[in-house]
């Protein structure tokens, strides 16, 4: 009998689009659903982008593009990085590829092979553990608690490592607590690297612009980091440009030259006219970057202060990013008569079917007592959806 190759028998499907499919199976069927589980913008692409993408259709570009993007967008890619985070990358230390999930992906299968351990603080976004499978590696998961605000320590990361440990993955902004390392706690993580030879980190700096408490740090501008650290950005989050599928990397050149390769074989070079709409979004005004990031803002502090209305949720204050991860623990072993609720896929489960709000279970993010909102979503939105949890999980004795 023909079957899946075992590299693909390895791999988990993502919950956050399985549960975004069940919620848009359910809209189909005329069920007025919320949709929380999908961590998109819901902002249109600024227009002077728009405009940008148009001009390069128009301008013909439409042919094969470079492996590693074009020489233009990295130079922008490079002087952002230069202005808004102080540090110093070439353009032949950056490359370009569809999406910042490629991004994240292709530094994976670049530097790990099987059998070598990669640290993963949980709550993870999805995608890491499945990753790090891919390339024959072995995740192996820190939990950073709901008490200590979702962020592993220096005494953490020190007792994971082991002689097969290859690399770190940070997230901050983070995917999906919004938890922000600041510049002294990644710096003790930095010296505990440095401490290990050939250790590098993966920093996934994807929500560096929708941050509340200032300017976001890198732990490549510790001294010494920067030629042990591969940055993943892009510009879907920042600019509301998800579906143009653009991200980067940035990182030491033979890395790139590694990536490059790998790229070269299944993807190619990305897209012509998303390279030009990326340019403009780098090159321009960023002044719809910060109207986006306090629309956000407004929308955190309205749904922190609705969620601690609900009796049984424990609520933190995400610092970045845009979405929420309460502990909902307190409802495990509950039933409304007809559901028993035994972990937190069953309770997003309940949220669905009863209250039509789709959501994440934290099992999925590595944290069984928490669920994820997002809450890129319109303050009606949020405000409807916090009123029907309220309303379904009332009812779970």
């Amino acid at each position: 009998m023909a079957q899946l190759s075992d590299r693909l028998n390895r791999l988990a499907p993502s919950a956050t689009l399985a549960m975004s499919q069940k919620s848009n199976e359910m809209k189909a069927q005329g069920i007025d659903v919320i949709n929380m589980s999908v961590g998109e913008p819901d902002f249109n692409t600024p227009e002077h982008i728009k405009d940008a993408g148009k001009k390069a259709i128009d301008d013909n570009y439409s042919k094969y593009s470079p492996v590693p993007g074009y020489l233009a967008l990295r130079n922008a890619i490079s002087d952002k990085l230069d202005k808004e985070n102080h540090l110093q990358y070439n353009n032949k230390e950056i490359i370009v590829g569809t999406g910042g999930k490629q991004g994240v992906c292709n530094s994976i299968l670049a530097l790990v092979n099987p059998g070598d351990e990669v640290i993963i603080p949980a709550p993870y976004w999805v995608s890491y553990p499945q990753m790090v499978k891919l390339a024959g590696g072995t995740p192996v998961i820190i939990r950073a608690s709901f008490e200590q605000n979702f962020r592993i320590t220096a005494k953490q990361l020190e007792e994971a490592i082991t002689p097969k440990t290859k690399m770190l993955i940070l997230c901050s902004p983070s995917n999906p607590t919004g938890s922000v390392y600041s510049q002294e706690e990644l710096n003790e993580l930095a010296k505990v690297v440095l401490s290990h030879e050939d250790l590098f980190v993966l920093s996934d700096e994807i929500y560096e612009h929708i941050n509340y408490i200032g300017k976001s740090a890198s732990i490549a501008s510790y001294p010494g980091m920067k030629e042990r650290t591969i940055i993943c950005n892009g510009v879907s989050k920042a600019y509301a440009m998800t579906g143009w599928r653009l991200g980067w990397v940035a990182a030491p050149e033979w890395i790139v030259k590694g990536i490059n390769k790998l790229q070269g074989q299944y993807t190619s070079g990305t897209c012509d006219v998303s390279q030009m709409a990326a340019l403009a979004a780098y090159q321009s005004s960023q002044e719809c970057v910060e109207e986006m990031r306090k629309a956000f803002e407004k929308r955190r502090d309205l749904i922190v202060a609705l969620a601690r209305e609900i009796p049984g949720l424990e609520v933190n204050v995400p610092e970045g990013a845009f979405y929420l991860f309460p502990k909902c623990s307190s409802f495990f072993g509950k039933s409304d008569g007809k559901t028993v609720i035994s972990n937190s896929t069953d309770f997003a489960m309940y949220l669905l079917q009863e209250g039509h709000v789709a959501t994440v279970g934290g099992d999925a993010f590595g944290d069984p007592d928490c669920f994820r909102m997002s809450y890129a979503t319109s303050d009606d939105n949020i405000k409807e959806a916090m009123r029907r949890i309220k309303e379904v999980t009332a009812r779970l004795k």
